[in-house]
């Protein structure tokens, strides 16, 4: 259904309504995204053969699928979560490592650790990070980095296949609608966790469900998904309400209303700070 939309927008509409057309590419890639990340975790098959057949085509464009396959399980390690060194997807630093940024690269952290900023320079920080991680990785001869990079360019070349063969849509406008989604994807990633103490208060739950909530498949309950990452998105809100109390006990009160909340908060103003804050006490 999601490449039928995709399809749609790019083969039909873009010619007769580009701006139409624009926001339902990025529509169809935030959620492409979305089953990406269902797939990784065993739905809707227990074969993952099957299940990475089926997200393919790679409209989330710019991170392989083994590769995030395989730094969000390591995500899951949720002892780690929010490790500076052992947590993938983490966006805190040692602070040994932020003494010695340059001015400039602090500065870019910072805006970098707003929501308006993660929208905007989010996705090229951390695509610039993840490409200059796996490029090393594949340079010192892992070869797993190698080939998730290696089965990402045909998952890529159907997607600019389709474009260049069957569609009117410029690459550049394809490229802009990946990124536009990548910073979409980011309201979602941007308060899942925090620096806590006890691995079990981390993760967030955000309880209204809207159509971010549906764009992100209830990744939304964040804290629950992380609980049972075997349960699937569809599951995950009667999950959390019938179980309320429970789950915001054990994550203690890491709660908010609606994305909205999140945007009325910390549009312009950090929500945590670049150095990780517990870090000298992780590592006594």
């Amino acid at each position: 259904m999601t490449y039928s939309h995709f399809g749609v927008a790019s083969a039909l509409i873009y010619t007769a309504s580009p701006m139409i057309a624009f926001a339902l590419m990025v529509i169809s890639m935030v959620l492409h995204s979305s089953l990406t990340h269902e797939a990784l975790h065993g739905h809707p098959s227990q074969n993952a053969f099957i299940n990475a057949l089926l997200v393919f085509p790679s409209l989330s464009f710019h991170v392989p699928y083994l590769r995030f396959k395989d730094t969000h399980l390591a995500h899951h390690l949720d002892e780690n979560l929010t490790d500076p060194f052992d947590d993938p997807e983490t966006n805190f630093l040692d602070p040994q490592v932020w003494v010695h940024l340059s001015r400039s690269a602090r500065l870019l952290l910072r805006i970098n650790n707003t929501l308006l900023g993660r929208i905007i320079i989010g996705p090229m920080i951390g695509q610039l990070v993840f490409f200059r991680h796996d490029l090393k990785s594949i340079w010192r001869g892992n070869r797993r980095v190698a080939l998730g990079w290696l089965l990402h360019i045909p998952a890529a070349g159907m997607v600019i296949w389709w474009l260049f063969e069957m569609t009117s849509v410029p690459f550049w406008v394809f490229l802009v609608a990946s990124y536009l989604a990548l910073g979409i994807l980011k309201i979602r990633t941007f308060a899942e966790h925090r620096a806590h103490e006890k691995a079990r208060a981390r993760s967030i739950i955000v309880q209204r469900r809207g159509l971010l909530s549906f764009l992100f498949l209830n990744n939304s309950f964040h804290a629950v998904h992380h609980a049972h990452p075997h349960v699937a998105w569809y599951d995950l809100p009667s999950l959390y309400w019938s179980k309320r109390e429970y789950f915001e006990a054990k994550n203690e009160g890491y709660v908010v209303s609606s994305y909205m909340e999140l945007v009325w908060m910390y549009f312009l103003r950090m929500k945590d700070p670049v150095p990780h804050p517990l870090w000298s006490r992780n590592k006594d």
